[in-house]
């Protein structure tokens, strides 16, 4: 499992174009994640926030500053060194899913295994645990065509959980979802990082979901403006199918059915 150590961001400076003349989406960003919370990052259209995500990511590097994990600086690895990390340290729920039409629900959430190398038997038989645990027993075999809205995003935070990250970053992962579905999906997210102690970072528009995370921060003009915790997050609701064993271990209530994978070592509360 990957380590539990916060995610860091330094005096964060990204800009777009020439110097002098290019764009600053981010103007010197200061923010620490400690894992197991979730954070909300909201702000307006053009605000930064999804370059924010980006480079607490590594999918883009700073211009300047430092994103520090695990105590490396992110900013300073080659790209063949992040894209590593992507794979091993961090997860990712994108507003779309982004599965591939052609593979099952479990060779889908399995991708990340079977990327660093795991043997597909073996990646494949956690990614049907995690499915189960998110509520998605006997789909493991189904398309994302063969889906509803709300499972496919369930197969998609399979896919960021199989992997026992540090952190999963989640952008806007209910834009495409009516609002039951949207919390039902929510619900499963947060509950499952919260049970692994993973830290969550959400970009959203929809202060709605924000007050599922224990932080927002509110960003405008490429710099963080505001904060503000929230006294309690909405409870996980019970999601199809009902569970057939309520609580898995150390008394950690199981999200679909399902208690957590083997070797998944759960947070206690």
């Amino acid at each position: 499992m990957t380590s539990r150590t916060p995610l860091t961001a330094h005096t964060l400076v990204k800009t777009y174009g020439a110097a002098g003349t290019g764009t600053t989406a981010l103007a010197g960003v200061d923010l620490s994640i400690a894992p197991g919370e979730s954070v909300a990052i909201m702000g307006p259209s053009g605000s930064g926030k999804t370059t924010l995500l980006h480079c607490l990511a590594g999918v883009l590097p700073a211009t300047s500053g430092q994103v520090v994990w695990a105590g490396q600086d992110l900013s300073s690895m080659s790209e063949g060194a992040r894209t590593c990390l992507r794979r091993t340290d961090f997860g990712f729920v994108f507003q779309s899913g982004q599965l591939l039409p052609e593979l099952p629900a479990d060779e889908n959430a399995a991708l990340p295994l079977m990327l660093a190398g795991t043997p597909r038997a073996q990646a494949t038989d956690t990614a049907r645990r995690w499915l189960a645990y998110l509520g998605l027993g006997g789909m493991e075999s189904r398309r994302p065509g063969e889906l509803s809205g709300g499972q496919a995003q369930r197969v998609a935070i399979a896919r960021a959980l199989v992997g026992s990250p540090g952190v999963v970053f989640a952008d806007e992962p209910t834009g495409a979802l009516d609002q039951q579905t949207g919390h039902e999906v929510l619900g499963v997210l947060t509950e499952a990082t919260r049970a692994t102690g993973a830290a969550l970072v959400i970009v959203t528009h929809d202060p709605g979901v924000a007050r599922w995370c224990s932080r927002t921060v509110h960003m405008r003009d490429g710099r963080i403006v505001s904060e503000d915790r929230t006294p309690a997050a909405p409870a996980a609701q019970p999601v199809a199918p009902a569970p057939t064993a309520p609580y898995g271990p150390n008394g950690t209530p199981a999200v679909g059915g399902s208690s957590l994978p083997d070797g998944v070592t759960v947070v206690p509360r």
